[in-house]
């Protein structure tokens, strides 16, 4: 399906060259739908959704695909995706909210508002604030403690998340660095509910989705009849997208909403993105977008950065990665969940922006296509398209290959129980829980207690051990190298591939034995 809004019907009338502007409106509305056809044939996406700003007026909207390959339902302009870690900027826009209300500071010490916080440093516990939590400074690794929120379903709560933080060791010094971290977005949205009196998503309803007429969008538990058509999320098969039924009737209220748990379609989110490039909508004041829009935390500038956009600074504002992109000024974020691809570009300065919501394994094809639009603004003659970008993209993966390539694991075979007697038993770890090595009737086990989908198979390569994951997805993904306790050492777990996702945070993990098997 595809739907094209004029941007300059308004402005035809009122200029003399009017064909001249008609003509200009449908070379724009063109290219785009023959960068959105290109992005979707060369990566095969089971459908997408994409809409583009310029000078704050819509100026397309165009959806391919289905909700579900092979389903005959079409993706349209409201159907709901995944925006994940975009999520994070909504998160933030709460609390800015909450700040202009009066009722809560952004130095206000976290522990103000969650008494039970704590981090593994005490000194952090008392002086990490509530900006602390937006911008990726706390000292944690890239990612830690995310298998408490992924893969899903799995039963950690927040106050799960709040009293696994204690748990979990720095890696650099408090505010030092940038690293990558969701936990700490569940505790600002639990912050935002303490200070707002509401539960999290009734704030996100309150503040975000009615002010600025989102009526589409979802947040914490909600009924799927009672919304717009929903895209599932696939993976890929033996080259084909193979759709993951996820949802029941009632979609729950997952643990990681705050940081990547709302849904949204384009056309909701084309309002967020006006709200944003619009300076003087009263929703938001100017002190808090100023606040937003600051770079609180340096970001390293990648060679990509440099070669694509001629970046000269990259930098974390409360839910927005920030940086210049050929002279311009860019505010962004991308968003990565279960088979869902989004991202988000606002050009402030130039009013426009460009948004990507993709329901299939899509991070090259938001990427490339992503850079394509927004070139139609920052650098126009270029002519680059999407076959351009992704040639690049292809280069660069496969200098990552080469430089670390993936061990091949295909000799492994299933270890016995006699071989692998020192490692059965039930172990635990403080913030993950406990899990099982244990006799099944293929070998023996690998399960967590508190993470289902956890649980696969130990495996034996030459001398070394590994976990094969019971479920495709996982195991192709991030199958395991186990590794057995060494002079009184802990039991621990590490990436078989070295692109495995972050939030497979394996390096966290620490087990020690508490008893036998059942």
């Amino acid at each position: 399906m595809r739907r094209i809004l004029p941007f300059a019907a308004a402005l035809a009338a009122a200029f003399l060259f009017q064909p001249a502007f008609a003509k200009q409106d449908g070379d724009e509305a063109a290219a785009i739908a023959r960068a959105v056809d290109d992005a979707v044939q060369r990566y095969g996406l089971p459908g997408i959704a994409v809409g583009v700003i310029r000078d704050g007026k819509v100026v397309a909207v165009e959806t391919r695909g289905e909700l579900a390959a092979g389903s005959g339902e079409p993706v349209t302009a409201d159907t709901l995706f995944k925006i994940a870690s975009n999520t994070k900027a909504m998160t933030g826009a709460v609390l800015a909210r909450l700040v202009d209300q009066g009722k809560l500071r952004w130095d206000d010490p976290v522990t103000k508002h969650l008494p039970q916080f704590r981090m593994h440093d005490p000194w952090v516990t008392a002086n990490m604030q509530v900006r602390d939590l937006l911008v990726h400074n706390s000292g944690l690794g890239l990612g830690a403690g995310d298998l408490m929120l992924w893969p899903e379903p799995n039963d950690f709560t927040r106050a799960d998340i709040i009293a696994g933080l204690e748990h979990l060791k720095p890696v650099t010094s408090f505010r030092s660095g940038y690293a990558y971290d969701n936990l700490l977005y569940v505790v600002a949205g639990e912050v935002a509910a303490a200070a707002g009196g509401a539960p999290y998503e009734e704030l996100v309803r309150r503040e975000i989705f009615a002010p600025l007429g989102m009526d589409g969008c979802r947040v914490g538990s909600w009924k799927a009849a009672e919304a717009g058509p929903v895209a599932k999320p696939h993976r890929r098969v033996d080259g084909r997208n193979v759709a993951i039924d996820e949802d029941g009737e009632v979609v729950p209220d997952i643990t990681s909403m705050a940081a990547g748990g709302i849904r949204c379609g384009v056309d909701d989110m084309l309002k967020w993105m006006q709200a944003w490039l619009d300076p003087a909508n009263p929703w938001l004041s100017p002190a808090q977008r100023r606040a937003v829009w600051t770079g609180h935390m340096p970001m390293p500038v990648s060679a990509r950065m440099r070669a694509w956009d001629n970046t000269h600074f990259s930098a974390y504002g409360f839910g927005w990665r920030l940086s210049d992109v050929h002279g311009h000024w860019k505010v962004a974020h991308t968003g990565t969940l279960s088979g869902m691809y989004s991202s988000l570009i606002l050009l402030p300065d130039l009013r426009s922006g460009v948004m990507i919501l993709i329901n299939g394994e899509g991070e090259h094809a938001r990427t490339a296509l992503g850079q394509v639009l927004m070139e139609r603004f920052t650098a126009p003659q270029a002519g680059h398209d999407v076959a351009h970008f992704a040639r690049l993209l292809d280069q660069e993966r496969a200098q990552r290959v080469a430089a670390k390539p993936v061990p091949d694991i295909s000799a492994r075979r299933p270890a016995t129980a006699a071989e692998a007697r020192e490692l059965l038993g039930v172990w635990r770890d403080p913030w993950f829980g406990e899990v099982s090595i244990c006799r099944r009737p293929d070998g023996v086990g690998f399960a967590s207690a508190r993470s289902p989908l956890m649980k696969g198979r130990l495996m034996r390569l030459g001398e070394r051990w590994l976990v094969a994951w019971d479920d495709a997805a996982i195991d192709a993904e991030a199958p395991a190298w186990l590794h057995p306790p060494a002079a009184g050492a802990t039991l621990a777990l590490s990436h078989v591939d070295p692109e495995a996702d972050f939030s497979y945070d394996y390096a966290d993990l620490a087990f020690t034995r508490q008893r036998d098997c059942p």
